[in-house]
């Protein structure tokens, strides 16, 4: 028999969040409730124009941090001055839904945030209007996945 934990921020999230929004704003339905649909880590990766060994690095990285595989991203068209063709891998990304989404925000906001420098908490202006939010990281080494010494440089 399979035995499945709900992750810690999904059953707050179910007993205390969304009848504390109904109340707030007066929903009629639990559906009116805005919930967490999906979590998107990207890293783009502008020097894998020379080396491409960069972009097997950050999809590792990526993959460590979320537990699950990133895919590498590719450019759509060329651009001259950056020595840019079409097709060309420049990043790495990764979508999270489901059980791995709430974990991986609950290692986030507990584990990694704090391990930031002069950390003050996420800003307002992150948000664009439309219900999604925008959070630059400037160090990996947050994540307590990444092995410092394998990094082979600093990036966000």
């Amino acid at each position: 028999m399979i035995c499945s934990v709900t992750p810690r921020l999904k059953q707050e999230y179910k007993d205390r969040v969304i009848s504390a929004l109904k109340e707030e704003f007066g929903y009629n339905n639990v559906m009116q409730v805005p919930k967490l649909e999906k979590i998107v880590l990207s890293r783009g990766v502008g020097a894998a124009v020379a080396d491409k060994k960069l972009i097997d690095h950050a999809i590792d990285e990526l993959s460590n941090i979320t537990g699950q595989r990133a895919v590498a991203t590719i450019s759509k068209k060329d651009v001259a001055s950056f020595k840019l063709r079409k097709g060309m891998p420049i990043g790495a990304k990764v979508t999270l839904r489901g059980e791995r989404m709430y974990e991986f925000l609950d290692r986030l906001v507990t584990t990694a945030l704090p391990r930031v420098r002069d950390f003050n908490g996420i800003k307002a202006s992150g948000f664009d209007g439309r219900g999604n939010y925008n959070l630059g990281v400037t160090e990996q080494i947050i994540f307590p996945e990444i092995d410092i010494d394998k990094v082979n440089k600093i990036s966000g």
